[in-house]
């Protein structure tokens, strides 16, 4: 009985999944003829009338699903998502709720990178919702790259459902849910992680598999602790998390290169990727960890915010680092070339 009951799960899962992916297509048919063949040219005021009149008779024939404000999100629907292969891409995963929750979102990057993350993380829409307000998108690393870049990994994600690390590692984390004072120490920070753990894995992303606490591992004859180890099972990658109360310094990163090289000599299990660091500072100097290219090494530097400023103040902080990173990019790419 309960493999019976099993296939009638299964498969009324299989219906609905169904219907939903059609449902929201058809959405996206109407909204695109309606914008395309009657609106297009069309006065604003007789195009509204147009809309009331057409959501009028569908309402009486096919209910109120199809009233002319519903028509309008499905215009809208059609105006963010153009792209007819983006929607049937992630159709069967995002509900018609989801792209309620994404068509407000202006700029099509930032929306493609949240349906397309939705896509691959199953995320709710309680999820989505949360995300997009502690503003994921502005706290990942690609956000700070030049649009094509951002594009190119995108599609990546799209075609073949690949991770980077720049679409997971994130800068700032805000660890606000740890409840620290203004006086800690590094095991105090470390402690409250792991009594927090759950909503630190969140704060990381999806994906995080914790593995250790104060790894030790012996070099010659010297000790080293990797205060936190953590698997990402989509990058195929060991993380290394090393905790720091003050502002980057420049040692921090032979000590994190250091534990990377011994954990791919000795812990990379085959398949895997060569891990990856994760330098957590209360603070960091934006040029001089350029001047490092940390990232030739593996390595992401982050700051961590214990309280979360007023979220006009931080969407100000993230755009301005954005403008000025995608800066630095730009003009260090045309130094390049004219050095070439």
């Amino acid at each position: 009985m309960s493999d019976v009951r099993q296939m009638i799960k299964e498969t009324r899962s299989a219906v609905a999944t169904a219907f939903n992916a059609g449902l929201t297509m058809l959405y996206w048919n109407i909204g695109k003829r309606i914008h395309e063949e009657i609106l297009r040219g069309e006065r604003a005021e007789y195009g509204q009338e147009i809309v009331a009149s057409l959501g009028r008779e569908l309402a009486k024939e096919f209910g109120r699903g199809f009233e002319e404000k519903n028509l309008r999100r499905m215009i809208q629907f059609a105006e963010a998502f153009p792209n007819e292969k983006i929607v049937a891409s992630v159709r069967r995963q995002l509900s018609w709720t989801h792209f309620r929750m994404l068509i407000p979102i202006e700029d099509p990057l930032k929306r493609e990178f949240y349906a397309e993350m939705c896509r691959i993380e199953r995320w709710s829409t309680r999820i989505l919702q949360e995300l997009i307000d502690s503003m994921l998108y502005e706290r990942t690393a690609i956000s700070r790259k030049p649009e094509e870049v951002i594009q190119h990994e995108l599609a990546i994600l799209r075609e073949q459902d690949r991770l980077s690390p720049e679409l997971v590692f994130r800068d700032p984390y805000v660890l606000d849910f740890l409840g620290l004072k203004d006086r800690y120490l590094e095991k105090d920070l470390e402690d409250a992680i792991l009594r927090e753990l759950e909503a630190f894995l969140l704060e990381l992303g999806a994906g995080f598999a914790f593995v250790a606490r104060q790894r030790r591992i012996q070099i010659d004859d010297d000790d080293f602790y990797i205060d936190l180890l953590f698997y990402h099972r989509s990058l195929h990658r060991l993380i290394a998390i090393d905790l720091k109360l003050g502002n980057f310094k420049a040692e921090y990163k032979g000590q994190m290169e250091l534990y990377l090289r011994w954990l791919d000599k000795y812990e990379r299990q085959p398949g895997e990727e060569s891990p990856l660091g994760i330098i957590l500072c209360a603070g960091k100097k934006q040029e001089q960890i350029e001047l490092l290219e940390l990232n030739r090494s593996g390595i992401h530097v982050a700051e961590y915010l214990t309280e979360l400023p007023p979220r006009e103040l931080l969407a100000e902080r993230l755009h301005r680092a954005i403008k000025t990173a995608r800066a630095r990019l730009e003009a260090y790419d045309t130094k390049t070339e004219v050095d070439t």
